[in-house]
């Protein structure tokens, strides 16, 4: 006689691994990029701010600073898109906080999900994010008189540099937004963070025109070390020792970024969904 059959098991496979992980990351990334598409406020939010920056400090300020070398606007603009990459970095904490006021986290934690990918996915749309913006930027800089003089190499390493930056600076944003949970709360404490580290900075003025106890502090700060990696690649200034520490810097602190705040940032979802 034959041995009983045994009953199915009818129950989801678990979802695990890699490949479900990078699943989950590409739909979180495509929901939170139509959320942004159909969001007009949040596109003029993103890309009015950093246009009128650049023509303050072009057309108010740019007369009275002397850079000593660049035209002040070539000078400028390095700085503004380190500092609109920051802000929209520090802005991903927002929108999570967001989704968790509204219940849609709540949602995500029921299902069977990455917990890294779902946080990944909104570090991910922030960075394709960034792209548009800081090419916006680039067309509002041309029009008041911004000339990169970097080979195209040099462009896309300062572009590389940017966007690494603005990932690593998201998974900051992300653990804000998992800590805090109320979207005012998180953007005020960015902006806490945010403007002091720019204004700074070499952003907008040469740090030598800083007392030095302020100098000593500007000029071996994180924003520092990633507009003049920046700056140098964008204007294809030689890029001898010091722009290739400010390189090595910029990616550095990137990077330690990512290893710094991400493990946490991931930790308190998981704790989230368990408690």
């Amino acid at each position: 006689m034959s041995a009983p059959s045994k009953p199915s098991d009818n129950r989801p496979a678990a979802r695990g691994g890699i490949r479900w992980a990078l699943a989950d990351t590409f739909v979180i990334t495509r929901r939170n990029l139509i959320q942004y598409l159909r969001s007009p406020e949040e596109i003029m939010s993103a890309t009015i701010q950093p246009v009128l920056f650049v023509l303050l400090f072009r057309y108010v300020f740019g007369g009275a600073i002397n850079t000593g070398g660049a035209t002040y606007v070539n000078y400028l603009m390095a700085g503004i898109f380190v500092q609109t990459a920051t802000f929209l970095s520090m802005a991903t904490g927002n929108g999570l906080a967001r989704d968790l006021q509204s219940g849609l986290m709540d949602r995500f934690r029921s299902l069977p999900m990455s917990a890294p990918a779902v946080l990944a996915g909104r570090a991910l749309a922030t960075l394709l994010r960034s792209i548009v913006v800081i090419i916006v930027m680039i067309a509002v800089g041309v029009v008041v008189g911004f000339r990169p003089q970097g080979s195209a190499s040099m462009l896309l390493a300062a572009a590389g540099v940017i966007l690494l930056f603005v990932f690593a600076l998201s998974w900051l944003g992300l653990l804000l937004g998992l800590l805090l949970r109320n979207p005012e709360a998180v953007q005020m404490t960015s902006m806490s963070v945010v403007f002091p580290l720019t204004f700074l900075s070499s952003a907008f003025v040469p740090t030598r025109t800083m007392p030095v106890w302020l100098r000593a502090f500007a000029d071996h700060q994180p924003m520092t070390y990633v507009i003049d990696a920046v700056r140098s690649l964008v204007l294809g200034m030689p890029v001898g020792a010091h722009g290739w520490g400010a390189i090595g810097w910029a990616i550095g602190i990137s990077i330690a970024f990512v290893l710094v705040f991400a493990p946490p940032a991931v930790y308190r979802y998981r704790l989230m969904a368990i408690s």
